[in-house]
């Protein structure tokens, strides 16, 4: 069990935090290598132990920003409330620059649309239509820009594009629900603030961003259903209004998804009157068309019914159009 951790943890500080967050680089390498601080994580049940989601909850529980040596010493003394809080709780990662990539595919869909999202947290991504979108290339010049029909919104997600630019449109979303576990409430301050834990430290502008999402759902909430997508998506997608396209998203969601329920997932999904749009890590699935190569991918796959349409980062921080030549502009 301890020797799981370790290499998890050894894994997170080498290939998951460089490059965003050199605390949780530091706390990482720290627990893989401190028998001591593993057998806390032990006892943390195994679908909950994630790093990402043990650093938020010490985070939230009080430890400081520090080096290792205080957040050791933060865990062993408060190892209950610890294994407590992470039993109790998900990574609930709601970042609505994941839109940007999705947007040109959004833009393929005629609307009126109708968007149920699963997995949806607070429902940050249910509003890709309220946001203002900047694309920029490899030195941040402009290459294009798309607002909402009122004007600039307060939130503005900018993304690197690598290579052609496929026309873009915004989209008109006329219903909007998710459907999520643990549903988090954008107008509940706890809820706000568990959701600017997640953000790692040292990742610039990204609570500030969320924080401003989150404004703009609570002006105008969502339809929240709680229970599992697997059991609740047949009847939450037959609610949607019959005269609209439903687009079914399921952003960075599978990854949290046991595999075979997984598989019943996308298999359901597919039978219903809808779309799917999905931003997930090539290797989750098999439903890509083309097939997607894991391992020379680069970051995560953006689909339409499975069909491939880009690459991207996991956040959508860039993305990379990868599909059959379409209109395009430069």
């Amino acid at each position: 069990m301890t020797d799981a951790l370790r290499e998890r943890y050894e894994r997170f500080a080498r290939d998951e935090a460089p490059g965003r967050s050199a605390l949780y680089q530091d706390w990482a390498g720290g627990a893989a290598s401190d028998p001591d601080v593993r057998r806390v994580l032990a006892r943390i049940p195994e679908t909950h132990r994630q790093p990402p989601l043990v650093f938020a909850v010490t985070r939230m529980l009080g430890v400081p920003l520090t080096g290792y040596a205080n957040w050791r010493r933060f865990v062993l003394d408060n190892a209950d409330a610890v294994v407590e809080e992470c039993a109790a709780r998900s990574i609930q990662t709601n970042e609505p620059l994941r839109l940007a990539p999705l947007l040109p595919v959004l833009s393929e869909i005629d609307g009126p649309i109708a968007l149920l999202e699963l997995g949806a947290s607070a429902g940050l991504c249910l509003y890709p239509d309220r946001y203002s979108y900047r694309y920029v290339d490899a030195d941040g010049m402009l290459r294009a820009a798309l607002d909402p029909v009122d004007g600039p919104s307060p939130v503005a997600l900018t993304s690197r594009v690598r290579g052609r630019m496929p026309d873009l449109r915004m989209p008109e979303i006329v219903w909007r629900a998710g459907i999520d576990l643990a549903p988090l409430d954008a107008r509940d301050r706890s809820d706000r603030a568990w959701l600017r834990t997640l953000v790692w430290p040292g990742e610039t502008g990204r609570e500030e961003l969320i924080t401003a999402a989150l404004d703009v759902v609570a002006a105008d909430p969502p339809l929240m259903v709680r229970g599992d997508a697997v059991l609740e998506v047949a009847a939450v997608a037959a609610s949607a209004p019959s005269d609209a396209t439903l687009v079914i998203s399921t952003p960075g969601v599978l990854a949290h998804i046991p595999r075979v329920e997984r598989q019943t997932l996308i298999e359901r999904v597919g039978s219903l009157p809808a779309r799917w749009l999905t931003i997930d890590a090539p290797q989750l699935h098999d439903a890509w068309h083309p097939p997607v190569d894991a391992d020379s991918w680069p970051g995560f796959v953006v689909a339409l019914d499975g069909d491939v349409r880009a690459a991207a980062d996991p956040l959508g921080s860039w993305w990379e159009w990868r599909a059959a030549a379409r209109p395009e502009h430069a």
